[in-house]
């Protein structure tokens, strides 16, 4: 099983740094990069060269927003995943609308993530026989 190419966008270092350790440690997983704002994320995630299976995002950063970056990223194969302190029931709407493929919220659903990260690795030929254009809410 290859690992799961994934790129984090979150401002913070310390639940950046954690997640990072707690999701190689439990998923078949390599981060591919990080950013903490909208901008460093786009200009990574835009280049052709750089791929990645996953994104997880971080809603609020150091500057911009975890929207912009969904909003601009959802054309890539990716699948697109917000996690985020913030993951109201209007917060989870809207990121749907902008192409994210789930929500999960950092004080409560850190298991979710994983398991969902888990399914993904496990399926990965369905990352490739989705269609990235459709995205589930």
């Amino acid at each position: 099983m290859r690992p799961l190419k994934t790129y984090i966008v979150e401002d913070s270092p310390l639940i950046r740094d954690n997640l990072i350790a707690t999701l190689e440690e439990l998923v078949c997983m390599d981060v591919v990069g990080t950013a903490e704002d909208e901008s460093s994320a786009l200009e990574w995630l835009l280049q052709p060269e750089n791929i990645a299976d996953l994104v997880i995002i971080d809603i609020f950063l150091k500057k911009g927003s975890g929207l912009g970056v969904l909003r601009s990223a959802r054309s890539l194969p990716a699948k697109l995943v917000v996690l985020s302190n913030y993951a109201t029931n209007d917060m989870r709407r809207k990121c749907a609308e902008l192409g994210a493929d789930r929500v999960f919220d950092k004080s409560h659903d850190i298991d979710e993530l994983i398991a969902y990260c888990a399914a993904l690795n496990t399926a990965s030929t369905g990352l490739d026989a989705s269609d990235p254009h459709e995205r589930a809410g």
